[in-house]
């Protein structure tokens, strides 16, 4: 091949590269388009679906509300979240209506779920746990037979900073824990160390809500029933409340679920759920999200998968990062962070179910 030709094949092999690399560019320079304006579309668009689930998802975040206020005005903030909202029964739970049974009784069911759930487990017959999994979710269910032994724990640097629920499970000789309510979480270091509203372990008024509550209080009486309602101090010790946290919304008390408008105002996202059913058994149920096609359970959701392991009293606990199951001190499911890490953080309280009190840091 003469210069002149090899020169114009190297020429024109150049423009063949320039135009292959001009169509890629032009490609990606297109799909970068069409997903602004589909994401544009989602957000300010005819259909408020999208949006008002990516404003209360944020809005109910500790530290990523920003995320709404980056984009949308307080006018449309504050007019999703009144068309998106829980409005919770106005009552208390009535303890006559709730059956304390022993840890070694016989349970009735209903369905396939309330069976699966309430088989024991030769094992550990004072509690089973089985995995579930839904529409946009998967996750633990929980029963505990043996309610007497389970225990509102609090970090032992109160106050100060949270711990994890693994390390409070420890210090309690908690067999099985779960995360629990509320909790101051300043911005400078997320350090969760002091609860909100009240908070009682084992008679002993920790906490007496020195900081606003956004929920009520969520506990067990000296005959281990679940006591859900807004009240004072007082007014729990008049119940006879022995442990207690405070949080929310609540899904079903007396047998009677909360009302959901639209999305129920609390997006989706992680949850943990404590229930009990008629007979006493106590529920438990930690979701996990933020994932691609799983990013977790609405409120609404909770009700439901209350109502299908029969629980007659539920409310929420605090969700997101905080939610975990552990057992013998292993983290059963995989909690995700608000920076995409599978990790979860220091909380102020947990629940354990503490067979050996030798080490429940008020037990004595």
């Amino acid at each position: 091949m003469s210069r002149s030709k090899r020169q114009n094949q190297i020429l024109n092999d150049k423009k063949k590269k320039k135009s292959v690399f001009s169509r890629i560019r032009s490609f990606i320079s297109d799909i970068i388009i069409l997903g602004a304006v589909a994401g544009l579309f989602l957000m300010y668009g005819p259909y408020n679906k999208f949006r008002d689930w990516y404003i209360t998802t944020a809005m109910t975040t500790m530290t990523h509300q920003y995320l709404a206020t980056w984009f949308y005005s307080e006018e449309t903030i504050n007019d999703v979240l009144d068309r998106n909202k829980m409005i919770e029964i106005d009552a208390i739970t009535d303890p006559s209506l709730i059956t304390t049974t022993s840890a070694s009784a016989s349970y009735t069911y209903t369905n396939e779920y309330e069976k699966e759930l309430l088989q024991v487990n030769p094992d550990h017959p004072e509690y089973n746990i089985v995995e579930i999994e839904g529409k946009g979710y998967t996750g633990y269910a929980a029963a505990i037979f043996d309610v007497s032994k389970f225990h509102v724990m609090v970090t032992q640097n109160l106050r100060k900073s949270g711990q994890y629920v693994t390390t409070m499970a420890q210090n309690n000789n908690a067999v099985l824990a779960f995360n629990g309510g509320f909790f101051v979480d300043l911005k400078e270091d997320r350090t969760g160390g002091t609860p909100l509203g009240l908070t009682i372990v084992n008679g002993k008024k920790i906490t007496d809500g020195e900081y606003t509550n956004e929920g009520g209080v969520i506990g067990f009486d000296t005959n281990n029933t679940l006591i859900l309602g807004k009240m004072s101090a007082e007014e729990a010790e008049k119940k006879n409340i022995r442990d207690c946290v405070s949080c929310g919304p609540f899904l079903i008390i007396n047998g009677e679920a909360s009302t959901v408008l639209g999305n129920g105002g609390w997006g989706t996202a992680p949850r943990t759920a404590i229930g009990q059913r008629k007979d006493g058994v106590v529920v438990m149920l930690v979701i996990d999200g933020r994932r691609v096609g799983k990013q977790g359970a609405s409120m609404e959701t909770m009700i439901e998968l209350m109502e299908r392991y029969g629980a007659y009293n539920a409310s929420a606990l605090d969700g997101g990062t905080s939610s975990v199951i552990v057992e013998n001190g292993e983290l059963l499911n995989d909690p995700i962070d608000s920076d995409g890490k599978h990790k979860t953080r220091p909380v102020a309280t947990g629940f354990g179910l503490i067979l050996d009190d030798s080490n429940y840091s008020y037990g004595k």
